[in-house]
């Protein structure tokens, strides 16, 4: 089979993947696998894969949700457009006074089970534990009032300076923004809530008094 049915391309929001013209699903979906099970750097847990709109039937795109799921990956069928800028006001013209707009922070009243995922462009508060098997991306900071052994990724969009906070840190992966720091083998036993940050371009855990 041609290694080029399923060509990888990186962008900034992930993974995007096209497909060799004629190629049959069954073929792509065994290349996928391959590549998947094969260990291959661009797949990394907590990655976001992107399917061309429209090229796949509906039951074909949930057999390629439930492949990219269990091997701990996001998928979407289209690539999210960036921002435009706002145009300023014209020289001739006093703006108005624009109040400043409150960040916001999503609030999940409950615990995140395995196979359950959190996304919010905001910052996120969990009162509940976050279990192995779900995932919280958050485009802010993520404070969970539990125990995290899950996939978190804070500063999702790329803030550095989002942070993540646990009464108990012991996730699968944390990511923040474009850096991943993976769990060590055995986790020391910390008796007060955890705080993971960027510090010299690296993920830091310190214990914290809340």
């Amino acid at each position: 089979m041609s290694e080029d049915i399923v060509k990888i391309k990186g962008t900034r929001a992930g993974l995007q993947l096209s497909f060799a013209t004629g190629a049959k699903f069954d073929d792509i979906k065994s290349n996928i696998v391959g590549k998947l099970e094969s260990g291959s750097n661009f797949f990394i847990r907590g990655t976001t894969v992107y399917i061309p709109k429209g090229a796949f039937p509906t039951d074909q795109m949930e057999v390629l949700r439930r492949i990219f799921h269990r091997h701990g990956m996001l998928f979407r069928n289209e690539i999210p457009k960036p921002k435009l800028p706002t145009p300023k006001p014209a020289a001739s013209v006093e703006p108005k006074a624009i109040p400043k707009k409150t960040e916001q922070m999503l609030v999940v009243n409950r615990t995140v089970r395995s196979g359950q995922e959190i996304r919010t462009e905001s910052s996120v508060l969990i009162c509940g534990n976050v279990n192995p098997g779900a995932q919280v991306i958050a485009g802010g900071s993520i404070d969970i009032r539990g125990v995290c052994r899950g996939l978190v990724h804070a500063g999702a969009g790329g803030n550095d300076k989002a942070v993540i906070i646990a009464d108990r840190l012991m996730p699968v992966q944390i990511r923040i923004a474009d850096l991943v720091a993976r769990s060590p083998d055995e986790f020391e036993k910390v008796d007060q809530p955890e705080r993971a940050s960027i510090k010299n371009r690296q993920i830091v855990i310190e214990p914290i008094m809340r």
